[in-house]
């Protein structure tokens, strides 16, 4: 998260910014560590694994909230929902990052999952300064994508006040899109303006303020499970296979091989001949085997169970 201009009011110690940053876990300060650059390096190292073992603990105390998150998800994009994420610096690189991941993991279409940051694609190498305390920003950004009330929208903060991740949820919620709050602090804006308030408390950094740190490793563990645990909902898996993986270069069609070897337990080549006859796709191809049908069937029933391999395999069964 970028500072603000030491030229600008809110720099003041007695700015109501500087009150309301003093008051946030996340930005602690933690006088044991005062020392710690006087330290061997494998002593802070060790300093800062600890740090990071405490994190997933601090997920797991919120795993009833992301679990409801993530059902109220699934039920809007199994109807033609996207899932939009919307943050600044660290925690908008980290919704841009787990968007990116989902078409080649899941075969999904890349405007299904999107990542939104403060100032754009070049916010996610250069702070954009200014960016992340625009409310208006964040609604112009929802706009040109037309969110409405079919998608989802996760606002992304470690502090739970950004303006930009605030914005967008409030934007969105009036557009009558399902929202989520993500941060790191307890009773945020963010988790106030948003149907499903998801605050993982890690505490104070080892560095103050620094919230790329167990903040940023919080939001990206909640990240990794709302979209994965959504995809396995919408059915693009078959139990922990990724059938529908998208198969864009030579590992990913190895993998794919792999997979289809995985779920049927088929010769070599009847793998192949199964990729073949369903033009590559993963999904399709387990059909093929251990439903026994042709190419053009198996599509047809995958189409017909909405996408989910266990539905279309009861089909070729009954």
């Amino acid at each position: 998260m970028a500072p603000a201009s030491s030229a600008t009011p809110a720099s003041s110690a007695s700015s109501p910014l500087h009150a309301e940053l003093a008051a946030l876990t996340t930005e602690a300060f933690r006088p044991e560590l005062a020392d710690i650059d006087r330290l061997p390096t494998l002593d802070i190292a060790r300093i800062m694994n600890a740090e990071d073992a405490g994190v997933p603990g601090a997920v797991a105390a919120r795993l009833p909230e992301i679990a409801a998150a993530i059902d109220a998800t699934a039920a809007r994009m199994a109807a033609g929902g996207r899932l939009v994420y919307a943050g600044a610096g660290t925690a908008g690189r980290l919704g841009v990052l787990d968007a990116s991941e989902c078409p080649p993991t899941f075969n999904t279409d890349p405007a299904q999952v999107v990542g939104l940051i403060a100032g754009g694609s070049p916010a996610l190498v250069t702070a954009v300064e200014g960016a992340e305390d625009s409310k208006e920003l964040a609604a112009a950004d929802l706009e040109a994508i037309g969110v409405g009330p079919a998608d989802t929208v996760v606002g992304v903060s470690a502090s739970g006040r950004t303006p930009y991740a605030v914005g967008a949820v409030e934007h969105a919620r009036r557009a009558g899109a399902l929202t989520v709050g993500l941060s790191c602090n307890a009773g945020s804006p963010l988790g106030a303006a948003a149907d499903h308030a998801i605050e993982v408390v890690v505490g104070p950094e080892l560095l103050t303020g620094s919230t790329r740190l167990k903040a940023g490793t919080a939001q990206k563990l909640v990240l990794n499970m709302l979209s994965t645990v959504t995809m396995i909902r919408l059915g693009k898996t078959y139990g922990n296979l990724m059938v529908d993986v998208r198969a864009s270069n030579d590992k990913l069609r190895a993998r794919s091989r792999r997979i289809v070897s995985l779920a049927t337990g088929a010769p070599d080549q009847e793998i192949e001949a199964a990729l073949a006859a369903t033009g590559g796709e993963v999904k399709a191809a387990v059909l093929v085997v251990l439903g026994g049908v042709d190419g053009p069937t198996a599509a047809r029933l995958l189409a017909e169970s909405g996408g989910h391999l266990r539905t279309a395999l009861d089909l070729t069964r009954g």
